[in-house]
This record gives C-alpha cells, sequence and structure tokens, in this order.
C-alpha cells in the first residue's frame, strides 16, 4: 500500500502548495483592491481545502507504513533516535495536521462570512498561517532535521 500512495501523495502535495499559493494570492487582492469574493474564490477555497484533506488523508496512511516513523516507535525509549527518525515520528505530522486544521477553520469560517472583504481576508490570515506551518514541516534539501530532494523520481 506504502508504494501505491506514494506517488499519489507527490502529486496532491504539489496541489496543495499551488492552491495555497493561488488562494492566498487572489485574496490578498482581493482584499486591497476591495473586490468582489466571486465564484472563483470560492471554488478555490473550496478546492484548497479539499485538496488539503485529502493529503492529510494519504499523510496518516503513509505515516502508518513510514519506515522512519516505524523506527521511531521502536527506538524512542531507548534515546537512540537520529534526528530524522523524530522528524517524521513527531514533528513532521502534528505541524501537517494543525496547518490542515488552519486551512479547514480558515475556510469554514470564510463560508460563513457576508462581507467579501473580511471573507478574504479570513481566508489570507488561515490560509497563510496554514502555509507557514506547511513551509516549515517540509523536510527541505537543507534542513538539519531530514533531508529528501524537493523532487523525488515516482
Amino acid at each position: 500500500m506504502y508504494s501505491v500512495l506514494l506517488p499519489l501523495h507527490s502529486v496532491i502535495r504539489w496541489l496543495v502548495l499551488i492552491s495555497l499559493l493561488i488562494t492566498i494570492g487572489k485574496s490578498l487582492l482581493g482584499y486591497y483592491k476591495h473586490s468582489v469574493f466571486s465564484k472563483t474564490d470560492n471554488r478555490l477555497r473550496h478546492w484548497t481545502a479539499t485538496f488539503s484533506h485529502i493529503q492529510l488523508l494519504i499523510g496518516m496512511l503513509l505515516y502508518t507504513q513510514s519506515p522512519f516513523v516505524s523506527y521511531f516507535y521502536d527506538t524512542y525509549k531507548s534515546g537512540n533516535l537520529n534526528t530524522e527518525a523524530l522528524f517524521f515520528g513527531v514533528i513532521h505530522i502534528i505541524l501537517m495536521f494543525i496547518a490542515i486544521l488552519f486551512i479547514s477553520i480558515g475556510s469554514s469560517k470564510a463560508k460563513r462570512i457576508a462581507s467579501d472583504k473580511e471573507k478574504h481576508k479570513t481566508i489570507l490570515i488561515w490560509f497563510v498561517l496554514g502555509l507557514v506551518l506547511i513551509f516549515l514541516a517540509i523536510p527541505w534539501p537543507f534542513s538539519p532535521l531530514a533531508v529528501r530532494p524537493l523532487l523525488r523520481p515516482l
């Protein structure tokens, strides 16, 4: 199952990042230009939250199958951990979960607000918070905690 979900995970994570950046950009422009919250803005809000939820589900399934997480649970009591196992066993999953929570809160709040400017502002705040946490939780090639290439072959 791990090998089946990994390619899907690679595609969805880029959809999450791209949709977040587009939605944040549109909300930033909408907020400062006092634009109407259009059907396109609402679709972007919806699909960004949907992609992030799909990514969360796939990530949770991969978490249960990950060799790093297995290593983490096998060795955390002995104090014999390496930083990569700690990163994937605890830090990555917690930050990503909170990021998706922020995106979900922002999407839900924006859906219920009447004012167009407030909708843009709500999406802007909550989605930026989610994006910052995602950027913190990504295993960058230059990270001291866990090193992964940005683009992996499928």
